[in-house]
């Protein structure tokens, strides 16, 4: 029997006016006693792009129900324009290895930071609404105690402040307790609640704060000063006495840096994030030595810190997600010296040493 697919074929490529003559025809009208399916599929079948076979089967397909019979498919682009159909081909496999290259940079950053199951994005992102509304849901609560409280801190307890940190350890555990555990390890090496220290830690995400918080300690935090215009938070933290600061306005670190010795000499405790800022890829930055100069003016000890896991609960730059997970708050022994750069290298050492072991 002759095949009229390649009598059609070499018809074709013999008479070129047969091959127009071919594609205004209805191509299935043709093969349909051979059950056949020639030209371009009514429909797509669902495939995998990272697949290999991706781009040849966006172009050649055969139906499930012609499935038992010999799947040979006649396409007139195929057949008269190969290399046509060749760069399409070479131009889906290579938009199929950029999927594969950023399939796999998603993964990249923190060791668990990766999350493809679509699942579990959707209830992180459902776990970040609600922790959001739970904080905000708190914090409208606790600010009208905290203001009501206010003039009698100033005029007791100006400087450290113990009734309004104590406000936001409240706050702080009731809003992480319901998504992630804290565990702490080394509390008996905090300085006692009178002893004024410089506390310093690495930084990781937004919940570093939240973390913190639930240790009850009166120390002073430094924000960004647009922090302070935010309603009830930024108000909040202007009561307890945090202290502002202007990013690239080296006036700004000098004052500040003389409000932290100001408030370590009257007996508050004062807290640093030494690497500037959140760290993206989970790794220890380097640190900068303003916290440890405030150290050694003020002759007290410096306190490290080690947080590990907040990274991967809420990354860096992610700040509407919750993964599940921990936290550990593993808490150093305090450390005395004379050279600013030597406990700046000795303290990010133990910081990075605990981050190595445990996280």
């Amino acid at each position: 029997m002759i095949n009229p697919l390649k009598s059609a074929s070499v018809s074709m490529r013999h008479h070129p006016p047969a091959a127009k003559l071919l594609r205004s025809v209805d191509c299935g009208e043709l093969c349909t006693s051979q059950g056949l399916q020639v030209g371009c599929p009514p429909y797509r079948q669902p495939s995998l792009r990272n697949s290999n076979n991706f781009a040849l089967s966006s172009v050649l397909r055969t139906p499930k129900k012609y499935s038992g019979v010999s799947q040979h498919y006649f396409n007139p682009r195929v057949e008269f324009d190969r290399p046509f159909v060749y760069n399409k081909l070479q131009n889906w496999n290579k938009f199929s290895r950029n999927i594969v290259a950023r399939s796999e940079l998603a993964e990249t950053g923190y060791p668990d930071a990766g999350y493809p199951s679509s699942d579990l994005q959707l209830s992180s992102k459902f776990r970040g609404i609600c922790f959001y509304a739970v904080t905000a849901f708190a914090a409208i609560f606790l600010f009208v105690l905290m203001m009501l409280a206010h003039p009698f801190v100033l005029l007791l307890d100006r400087y450290k402040r113990r009734a309004q940190h104590l406000v936001a350890k409240i706050w702080a555990t009731l809003t992480v307790s319901p998504f992630y555990e804290i565990e702490f390890e080394g509390l008996e090496n905090l300085p006692g609640s009178d002893t004024p220290a410089v506390y310093v830690s690495n930084h990781q995400s937004f919940l570093d704060i939240y973390t913190l918080l639930t240790l009850g300690r009166s120390f002073k935090f430094i924000s960004k000063t647009g922090i302070f215009l935010f309603p009830i938070i930024g108000w909040a933290m202007f009561m307890m006495g945090t202290i502002p600061l202007k990013r690239m306005d080296s006036r700004s670190q000098l004052d500040c840096l003389k409000r932290c010795m100001d408030l370590i000499k009257k007996g508050a405790s004062v807290f640093f994030f030494p690497e500037g800022t959140r760290s993206r890829d989970g790794k220890l930055g380097s640190f900068k030595k303003g916290a440890f100069s405030v150290a050694v003016k003020t002759q007290v000890p410096v306190v490290p810190i080690a947080l590990i896991g907040t990274g991967k609960i809420m990354p860096a730059g992610m700040e509407g997600i919750v993964n599940p997970g921990s936290v550990k708050v593993v808490i150093h022994k305090p450390i005395e010296g004379n050279d600013a750069q030597a406990l700046c290298n000795e303290a990010r050492d133990i910081i990075a040493d605990a981050l190595n072991q445990k996280g």
